[in-house]
């Protein structure tokens, strides 16, 4: 066996090991004891196989064996290597060969294997940056040691076998760092923190790098990993007084992903996250502590998971949703739903209750835990605060909270902007906190939980609160409020959403509240949620975000304009009803208005907006609904109310998908077909008719 095969076998000995598959380490391990190794060599892989087939049988329940088995592992690999040094270049059979960066290994030109990887790396660099997160309050943690310890080595292992020899490389140094602190010969201290994380973000890149390779895209200039390693190696050396790396604010498209669950082309979604995290959780106070104590423990998520293509999992809510439509076109046709057949019925009736039981199921293998999101702030707020010269912390709760995964990929912008404008204008300085009676460190705290059919999420500092009179004041210079305008408090926070509005008396290089908060709301509300705030002086402001569960279906309203169906998102549905005498009115300079709750609210006519022929013009006999985009309330004028409907949205197609004021398709209970409506389109073309219709007037005078 040459020395390639024999390093080879040894990896795929520690990755086996690592991934629980006990079988194949003894394979493996048997393989290698029978190998021509130097005696001293031969004689540990034998102990090693031994000790693989004594302990695999009750699953490595035992810490202290399974610290042997990758000791054991580690010292082989160093005898092997010292082998390699002691003889002749080509001519000793156990000579361990070094990878090089440039070996082209035909194990990592396999699609498969690589997307594996990448799978997996990415999920042991979540646990990293979670556990580093935790020892950098609470050193000595053992649990949390061995899990960070666990998953640089499971990447070291991985990426041996694949000869990715930058990763392994300085994966296998950080290593060394993780079990000197394991231990006891090492302290976890900030400037080890700091070098740890920054030793992550790097294997993040580089994952990143790959991923971008295996797409067949450029992956840019290639990262040098050479000033790190030689900073890691002094510290195993001894010199554990190496400065920290200079903190930067982390980009908001960082290497490592919220999660594994994603949209790609090679094993790709994990229905469940099978890896071990290290999480922080808040747990009741034991009788005689203080309320304020955190007890942090580590985590370990369900290993029953399995990774589906997303190709499938799409294909499979596509036929889902087809299959609800099916149901529900047989249960409501004519010559079925009038049956006096009791029986078949009762058919119908189960037939009903197994589809939406299939439909819930479906739609659940897109939900993953919101907290996936939520340890990513983790990161950002040590950052942010340390960049800022300020103290945080952070508190999740509700991390289980499910949301579809899409919305939580395009939520991630919106919540990581939130809080670094809250930890950068919101929190105050230590002695600012001091001086005001609060605690040095702030608070920032993540709560998600579910309402009904939507999650409310809210982001929460202790920090300054929002200036009401200087947000008033700046509206009034910038003419988007007049002078005399009373505003409620509600609607004064709102301000902050408008383009470039901005109260911040300095612009930082971290955030400005108000800068960018505009897209934050279009990003929201492009998920059909709201955002609303709550502020007090002093005590701090609290963002509510409210979600829909998935993107995929939508409840709606359905009504009828002519011969038309049309579907309005039931969340931007105030109320309906019919007009009184005298409720609708002319304007001059702003057309039809309708006073609802003494406030007048603009007319748009539907049948107007999308070309069609009314059953009647008069309001009068027509049905008045008031709906809310946004912030802006105004009022449509339909034919009839037909029904509430859950649908599921379709695409129109590439040559209808830009049809202004229509947002989709979808296939209602008696086969037909219902256009959704985009409130916000045919609200803003309404502004549009109109200032055109202005214009006019004042040239023909």
């Amino acid at each position: 066996m040459n020395p390639s095969e024999v390093e080879a076998l040894l990896e795929k000995a520690a990755t086996q090991f690592m991934l629980g598959e006990n079988a194949e380490t003894i394979s493996t391990l048997k393989l290698l004891s029978d190998a021509m190794l130097p005696a001293e060599a031969t004689a540990l892989a034998v102990e090693l196989h031994q000790v693989a087939l004594v302990r695999a049988s009750v699953e490595w329940a035992d810490e202290a064996s399974r610290q042997r088995m990758e000791r054991g592992l580690d010292r082989l690999r160093q005898m092997l290597g010292a082998s390699e040094a002691s003889s002749p270049a080509g001519n000793e059979p156990t000579a361990k060969v070094a990878v090089a960066a440039t070996t082209s290994s035909a194990l990592n030109q396999d699609p498969e294997l690589v997307g594996d990887f990448i799978l997996e790396a990415r999920e042991h660099l979540q646990t990293v940056e979670a556990g580093l997160l935790v020892l950098e309050k609470e050193p000595a943690n053992p649990e949390t040691l061995n899990a960070v310890f666990r998953s640089f080595h499971t990447i070291k292992g991985l990426a041996g076998f694949l000869e990715f020899a930058k990763i392994q490389a300085l994966a296998h140094e950080v290593e060394t760092i993780l079990d000197l602190a394991r231990t006891g010969q090492l302290v976890m201290t900030p400037n080890l923190i700091d070098l740890t994380l920054e030793s992550s973000d790097f294997v993040g890149k580089e994952v990143e790098r790959i991923e971008t390779m295996l797409h067949g895209q450029n992956p840019g200039q290639e990262l040098d990993p050479e000033a790190l390693l030689v900073r890691v190696r002094a510290v195993i050396a001894g010199d554990h007084s190496a400065p920290a790396p200079k903190v930067e604010e982390p980009k908001l498209s960082a290497a490592i992903p919220l999660e594994p669950v994603r949209e790609a082309t090679v094993p790709e979604v994990i229905v469940e996250t099978p890896v071990p995290k290290v999480v922080e959780e808040v747990t009741a106070a034991a009788p005689g502590e203080p309320s304020d104590v955190k007890n942090k423990k580590a985590v370990a998520t369900d290993t029953h998971a399995i990774r589906v293509d997303t190709a499938k999992l799409d294909y499979l809510l596509n036929m889902v949703g087809e299959m609800v439509i099916a149901e529900s076109m047989v249960r409501l046709d004519p010559e079925l739903s009038g049956t006096k057949n009791t029986r078949l019925q009762r058919n119908l009736n189960q037939l009903r209750r197994v589809t939406e039981e299939v439909q819930k199921v479906a739609m659940a293998t897109r939900l993953i835990p919101v907290g996936t999101l939520f340890q990513r702030v983790n990161r950002l707020v040590r950052d942010t605060s340390r960049k800022a010269g300020k103290m945080a912390e952070v508190e999740l709760v509700g991390e289980d909270t499910q949301l579809d995964k899409t919305i939580i990929e395009e939520l991630t912008d919106p919540i990581m902007h939130m809080v670094r404008n809250s930890i950068d204008h919101g929190i105050e300085a230590p002695a600012d906190r001091v001086k005001a009676g609060k605690p040095q460190s702030g608070r920032v705290q993540l709560k998600a939980y579910r309402q009904a059919d939507h999650i409310q999420i809210e982001i929460v500092d202790d920090g300054r609160g929002l200036n009401k009179e200087k947000i008033l004041a700046k509206a009034r210079e910038r003419g988007l409020i007049g002078e005399a305008v009373h505003l409620t408090d509600s609607e004064i926070f709102q301000l902050i959403f408008e383009p470039g509005f901005s109260t911040a008396e300095k612009v930082t290089d971290i955030s400005g509240r108000g800068v960018g908060m505009d897209v934050v709301k279009k990003q929201i509300q492009k998920l059909r949620g709201k955002i609303d705030i709550q502020s007090t002086p002093g005590a701090g402001t609290t963002f509510f975000l409210k979600l829909p569960l998935t993107l995929a279906i939508v409840e709606g309203l359905v009504v009828g304009v002519g011969r038309e169906r049309y579907i309005l998102p039931i969340f931007s549905v105030h109320e309906m009803f019919r007009p009184a005498e005298g409720q609708v009115s002319t304007v001059q300079g702003r057309g039809e208005m309708v006073m609802v709750r003494n406030q007048l609210l603009p007319l748009i006519r539907l049948y107007r907006s999308l070309g069609v022929r009314p059953r009647n013009e008069d309001a009068s006999q027509s049905l008045l609904i008031v709906a809310e985009t946004e912030g802006k309330r105004f009022v449509l004028m339909v034919d009839e109310f037909i029904g509430k409907q859950e649908v599921v949205i379709k695409s129109l197609g590439s040559s209808l998908k830009n049809t202004t004021g229509i947002a989709g398709g979808a296939i209602l209970g008696d086969g037909r077909v219902g256009l959704i409506l985009d409130l916000e389109a045919i609200y803003t073309e309404r502004g549009l008719k109109a200032q055109i219709i202005k214009e006019s007037l004042l040239t023909a005078c």
